[in-house]
């Protein structure tokens, strides 16, 4: 990356060889699995369209994804649309290029695709979303599958729901959708989730099943853990789910896709001693960057410019937005810094670009891709 010293920052660096190489093991070890890119983690048109021409499908939660998945080559009938508050413009677009499944997440929803469904003529496919309450042990702000989230049908509610999917004229219950939550390190949640999935089979029979994403990534060893273990993830699902004859199990992964592939590049502006503290101040920020300060996130910190033996000094690594949570890193042990210095936060794409704002009006420069 040290190539990059000319170029303006902030900007994106996207390794699409690290990309083919993360697709080439989900490949390999999904089988007959079906896998849907989720659109939220980094919905730039040059990855979703490298995603896309390798047959994944996609996950979209809104009608601009939905776009987005459409012009990048996704065909309609491997789009999958989520989300708890689909307008009627989102649907009216999904029912009109025919996308494959809606993700339901309540009744009142059910019965709106219905009745924009019978207006257009058509019967949409739907798979009804479930609250597994199973709590994935991870950050409050991204977890999604207890009963006190926002998200699915809970259970005493699915009887009900799946009648009223049978009455309605405009909506064929296809499927059970579910998702309990983001970066999850730890299986255990996963077979807990199939347990689920097997009672419930027992009262609902649908074609497809679908357990959403989550597989978390290496955010601190990112050179070491490069590509997640999609072979103990996917075995989870074949050792203790029990799919009946002609089921088809379908997955939304997005983080574990993405994130490793892509580092925020920002520049040194200032280097500011303090009586207390030591601070890099970075031409990026939590406009650029905003995981750390929405969720508290960690993402490795490298220095570019400086050599691997130069003496180590201590920093706060901060951007220059107006808030106090603009705060990438505190008491970093980084190579002693000067004005200019490249600076690298990894594992930055997911949830990085795609969650950029204009903040302060600040300006996020082009992304750069390393082709193979």
């Amino acid at each position: 990356m040290k190539e990059f010293g000319a170029c303006p920052t902030p900007f994106y660096f996207y390794d699409m060889k690290l990309l083919d190489l993360t697709l080439d093991a989900i490949i390999k070890e999904k089988g007959d699995f079906h896998v849907h890119y989720a659109l939220k983690a980094n919905s730039n048109p040059e990855i979703v369209s490298h995603i896309a021409a390798r047959g994944f499908g996609a996950d979209c939660v809104s009608g601009g994804e939905i776009q987005r998945a459409l012009d990048c080559g996704v065909p309609a009938n491997k789009i999958v649309f989520a989300g708890v508050g689909k307008t009627d413009a989102e649907i009216n677009l999904a029912l009109r290029v025919g996308i494959g499944c809606f993700n339901v997440e309540s009744a009142e929803e059910m019965q709106v695709i219905s009745a924009l469904a019978v207006k257009a003529g058509t019967v949409a496919r739907i798979a009804i979303r479930v609250n597994p309450n199973i709590d994935a042990h991870t950050h409050a702000n991204i977890t999604t599958g207890l009963a006190e989230n926002k998200f699915g049908i809970n259970f005493e509610m699915l009887p009900a729901t799946v009648n009223l999917a049978h009455s309605l004229p405009g909506v064929e219950l296809t499927g059970l959708h579910f998702h309990i939550g983001s970066q999850i390190l730890d299986n255990e949640p996963f077979e807990r989730l199939c347990h689920v999935i097997n009672r419930l089979q027992t009262q609902v029979r649908v074609n497809h099943i679908n357990v959403g994403g989550g597989l978390g990534i290496d955010y601190v060893a990112p050179d070491e853990h490069p590509i997640p273990d999609f072979g103990s993830y996917f075995d989870v699902f074949r050792r203790n789910l029990n799919l009946m004859p002609g089921q088809t199990l379908h997955f939304e992964l997005g983080r574990s896709i993405v994130a490793q592939c892509g580092s925020l590049i920002s520049r040194v502006v200032y280097v500011k001693h303090g009586t207390a503290k030591n601070f890099l101040i970075c031409d990026a920020g939590m406009s650029e960057l905003i995981r750390p300060a929405l969720y508290q996130a960690r993402h490795k910190i490298e220095n570019l410019s400086e050599p691997a033996d130069a003496p180590i000094e201590k920093y706060d690594v901060v951007g220059p937005v107006c808030e106090s949570s603009d705060v990438f890193g505190t008491d970093e042990l980084l190579p002693v810094s000067c004005r200019g210095d490249l600076i690298a936060f990894r594992s930055a794409g997911a949830y990085g670009e795609t969650m950029a704002s204009n903040y302060n009006l600040r300006h996020l420069e082009t992304p750069f891709y390393l082709e193979k």
